[in-house]
């Protein structure tokens, strides 16, 4: 594993992959477009449902179209597999659309990153499950998901 700067690069170990896939969560959790894209290479290639995006530029349009539309997002991220530049997660997020609908979405991505731990590939398939308020399990203030809140294992996710 390579560490340059905070930045986990392959080839990636189950500590180093588990830490990646956090960081992953949490910075998506800021709901700020431009801070994602920085994890992803300039020409990284997105299936995200059957939406591709392709760059940079794509991906931060794409997630202010995706965070206008899905309020109040919460988001948990898990570590299913890795190898050596590749890391598969499984993940859930919680939101609401204007109407006030709650929605779980659950899916699942293959990464692949560049020698820099810059993703480039990012494929994501994903199902929606409209739930009640009361259903909700993603219990904290926007931003990062606190330590002491459970995984989605714990969830029984």
């Amino acid at each position: 594993m390579t560490m340059t700067q905070g930045v986990i690069a392959p080839p990636f170990t189950r500590e180093s992959a588990i830490r990646k896939v956090r960081m992953a969560e949490d910075a998506w959790n800021t709901r700020d477009p431009e801070r994602v894209s920085l994890a992803y290479t300039v020409d990284s290639r997105w299936r995200n449902r059957s939406v591709f995006v392709n760059g940079r530029e794509e991906i931060v349009r794409f997630l202010r179209d995706k965070w206008e539309r899905e309020l109040d997002y919460r988001l948990i991220k898990e570590l299913w597999t890795f190898g050596s530049n590749r890391i598969a997660v499984r993940f859930a997020y919680e939101c609401h659309d204007a109407a006030g609908q709650w929605w779980r979405s659950y899916g699942n991505e293959n990464w692949e990153f560049d020698e820099h731990g810059l993703m480039r590939q990012r494929h994501a398939s994903i199902n929606d499950l409209a739930i009640g308020e009361t259903d909700r399990l993603f219990h904290w203030p926007s931003g990062r998901r606190p330590d002491e809140h459970p995984g989605l294992s714990e969830l029984g996710l």
